[in-house]
């Protein structure tokens, strides 16, 4: 076990390459290989994606050399382009979600009318007896 006050790079570099165990002000943190927590999905991953986008975006634009003006307008103009885009970003997603909640209300009532077929006889043999 290694006890650890200032948890420098290279110390818990070298105490997890160590296969050691950790005391960090929390409790105890166990080195070792370790996943990414319960599948992360393709939406997280498209959404830091567009972010990291965003944020280069936005630093290439700040670090070019133009003229204040110049770069308030070219940063208006990408900003209504990117707002314009997130509003028909924002009406795909809504037109998907209420196609996909028309179907799943179809297969729902689909699947009640065969449940009810396939019970109709069995309450029927329940009445009688």
């Amino acid at each position: 076990m290694v006890f650890v006050r200032s948890l420098g790079a290279a110390r818990m570099c070298v105490a997890a390459s160590q296969g050691t165990n950790l005391i960090v002000k929390g409790g105890l943190m166990k080195s070792g290989k370790y996943e990414s927590s319960e599948g992360g999905s393709a939406g997280t991953a498209v959404t830091f994606l567009l972010i990291g986008l965003g944020v280069g975006a936005l630093i290439g634009l700040l670090l070019a050399p133009k003229t204040g003006k110049q770069m308030r307008k070219e940063l208006r103009k990408r900003y209504d382009g990117a707002l314009d885009a997130f509003e028909d970003l924002r009406e795909e997603v809504r037109d998907r979600a209420e196609e996909a909640l028309e179907r799943g209300a179809e297969i729902a009532e689909d699947l009640r009318g065969v449940a009810r077929e396939k019970v109709a006889p069995l309450g029927r043999a329940l009445r009688r007896d």
